[in-house]
């Protein structure tokens, strides 16, 4: 890798059918820029078009995962600046485009997450976090409200009075306590973070990638719905799936007991 290369605010790297995305502002603590909002999105659309991509991996470089906003960054520079307006522009296309890809997203969160760098991880599919890491929920201590998706995402992980606690409160708390409580699917050994992560993106991506996208899309929806709506709804997606190569391929393979070779995207 270049000198250049590596001082790129975001790493790309390929694990077989895994994308791997490494923010990388160690000395920020990997806070957010708009040129790393730029990079990191076109880098999620550039997976979302690759067909070889089955999963993502996202985590970030140094001790931090990603501490939120960097207030320093031009975009955010005089007295006039509008932080609704950055939420538009940056934020929101960004979390939108987590939660439209077409394979499973995975954050490995290995230090602290705080802020928009906090819900920015629990905006994707799953978290598996070390057990040094933690999440912050900062925004009550400079006068805002949860962004990157947060006021939608607390409620619906944790429930309304974990929720208010973590965004009224500020306070850090630790991953194991998150893995706990339900915001994180797992918490692990630092030294163990990666080969975690990286292997569940891997199981991940040899599973019917087209069904797990639509599942995270029902479950979405199905917030809501009413439970006849949720069931019609069930139908609706199960008939186009249905009809998919990958429910035949499992079914075949699950008769002649072998391995499926799932390939629908």
């Amino acid at each position: 890798m270049s000198v250049d290369a590596a001082q790129a605010p975001l790493l790309t790297a390929s694990h077989g059918a895994v994308k791997v995305l490494t923010l990388n502002r160690p000395a920020a603590l990997n806070s957010f820029t708009a040129a790393m909002h730029a990079l990191l999105l076109r880098a999620l659309e550039a997976a979302a078009a690759d067909a070889s991509v089955r999963a993502v991996l996202i985590t970030g470089a140094g001790r931090g995962f990603c501490a939120g906003q960097d207030l320093n960054d031009p975009a955010l520079a005089g007295p006039a600046a509008d932080v609704g307006d950055l939420i538009e522009r940056l934020y929101k296309p960004l979390a939108l485009r987590i939660r439209a890809m077409p394979v499973p997203v995975i954050a490995a969160v290995n230090g602290v997450a705080a802020g928009a760098g906090a819900n920015f991880a629990l905006g994707c599919d799953m978290v598996v976090a070390a057990r040094s890491a933690s999440f912050v929920q900062a925004f009550s201590k400079i006068g805002l409200i949860p962004d990157c998706g947060g006021s939608w995402l607390l409620p619906r992980l944790v429930g309304r009075a974990r929720a208010i606690g973590l965004a009224f409160t500020g306070d850090k708390l630790p991953a194991e306590e998150a893995a706990r409580i339900g915001l994180i699917w797992q918490c692990v050994d630092d030294a163990a973070l990666m080969d975690t992560a990286l292997a569940l993106a891997t199981r991940l991506a040899a599973m019917p990638t087209k069904a797990l996208a639509e599942t995270r899309r029902a479950l979405d929806d199905a917030i809501g719905l009413d439970y006849a709506s949720a069931l019609s709804m069930e139908g609706q997606r199960q008939s186009v799936l249905g009809r998919a190569d990958d429910a035949r391929e499992g079914v075949a393979a699950f008769v002649a007991k072998r391995t499926p070779n799932f390939t629908d995207r």
